[in-house]
């Protein structure tokens, strides 16, 4: 009877020992469990101060044969600069820098032509700047890319335009420009009065517009036109047959200055978006479709 009893306590005994080391171990593994989900925090905290803190939106007005390129861009600069948001807004220059001037938010200001720049820049001096505007921040300036002007015409060139010379002739019916306040109409403007071909081309009503370079190149495109005068490098995005080149003494350079603007919130941010468009990885995505780096 006595061995009978000690048996029943030893059992008793052995029992409590494996509930409580099966409850220590329970506890043991909420407690890792609990420590490992802290530290997974604390590594995405540390993930996320690594990655750059606060996020930044630039806006970026750039003239419209940018289009390609700068998106090609935006797609780098996502990887280099993770938490800025870059937002375009393409147009011709003469827009923008209307845009601009009736107070639309912009940090970067990318231009065709020197004019427009000088129109918003106060240390252009008043013989460009004739509304003494002050938009362009003082040492950002700088002169980005060149480019060229071209006359380009549709898929197999039904009229046979091989020059700039041939718009003064019956092969030409219809010639697509841009307006006059757009750098690329600026251009042409300028070489048709240098060729001596632009009054008669107006009287004999051979001329077509559009507001900008993209209009003109797809006039080009969808042969609405015979020939236009546009970029070299929306002529290659376009797919476009260039006949001619305008050299220097037909129009002057094709110079595209690039600024941050006073009215900026971003200044540091859209200073260093600024600097990596001069790059070497950009350059490479500029020369691509024709741009070059201004020498």
């Amino acid at each position: 009877m006595k061995k009978r009893v000690v048996e029943m306590v030893l059992a008793v005994t052995l029992a409590a020992s494996l509930m409580i080391g099966c409850g220590a171990k329970g506890e043991d593994v909420q407690e890792a469990a609990a420590e490992e989900e802290t530290n997974e925090d604390a590594a995405q905290t540390q993930e996320e101060e690594t990655a750059g803190g606060e996020t930044v939106t630039l806006d970026v007005f750039a003239a419209a044969s940018m289009t390609e390129t700068l998106e090609e861009i935006q797609g780098l600069y996502e990887k280099v600069e993770p938490n800025v948001t870059l937002v375009f807004n393409f147009d011709s220059s003469g827009t923008l820098k209307t845009q601009i001037q009736e107070g639309a938010d912009c940090d970067v200001f990318i231009s065709a032509a020197q004019k427009q720049m000088n129109q918003l820049d106060l240390a252009a001096g008043a013989e460009v700047n004739e509304e003494g505007l002050d938009f362009v921040l003082e040492g950002s300036r700088v002169d980005l890319l060149e480019n060229k002007v071209v006359l380009a015409v549709p898929e197999g060139n039904p009229a046979g335009i091989a020059s700039f010379a041939d718009l003064g002739t019956e092969k030409l019916t219809l010639l697509a420009l841009g307006n006059e306040d757009v750098p690329v109409g600026q251009y042409s403007t300028e070489i048709l009065t240098t060729l001596g071909l632009l009054d008669s081309l107006e009287a004999d009503g051979k001329i077509t517009y559009g507001s900008n370079v993209k209009e003109v190149t797809t006039q080009v495109s969808e042969a609405s036109a015979d020939a236009g005068i546009i970029y070299a490098t929306d002529a290659f995005s376009a797919g476009l047959t260039v006949v001619d080149e305008a050299t220097e003494d037909l129009c002057k350079r094709v110079i595209y200055p690039a600024a941050v603007l006073k009215v900026s919130q971003n200044q540091e941010a859209a200073a260093k978006f600024l600097e990596y468009l001069k790059t070497q990885e950009c350059m490479e995505v500029f020369e691509g479709v024709g741009f070059a780096p201004v020498k």
